[in-house]
């Protein structure tokens, strides 16, 4: 791994979820919502995107650049960056020291699957 790269993207990371949560809060979705109504919409988004490979991943209808599964699992990364941006998480610090962590772990966990 290369250490000062991936600090670089968790920099990123952390600019992109402040762009996003600002964006959210200015078009009104933190007026009024708890912490399980956000994690059961982030889960929404993982079920769409189940959906759009059941139906055989067409063009998102309102981006049709993109397959339906694309949008859908950028949706859901828009959803928890937003969410942590309410929370005040530091995402990208996290995804770092996750990714750290994973570098001393056996293949596949020691487990079979």
């Amino acid at each position: 791994m290369n250490k000062e790269a991936c600090l670089e993207a968790c920099a990123h990371l952390n600019f992109l979820t402040y762009i996003i949560h600002e964006n959210v809060k200015a078009k009104g979705f933190w007026k009024v919502v708890n912490d399980g109504e956000k994690i059961a919409l982030m889960h929404s988004e993982l079920s769409e995107a189940l959906e759009a490979l059941r139906e055989g991943n067409p063009k998102d209808l309102k981006l049709p650049k993109f397959d339906n599964l694309d949008i859908e699992l950028a949706d859901t990364i828009i959803r928890i960056l937003d969410y942590c941006g309410h929370k005040g998480i530091n995402i990208g610090e996290a995804v770092f020291a996750k990714i750290e962590y994973n570098e001393t772990r056996q293949y596949k966990h020691a487990k079979e699957f």
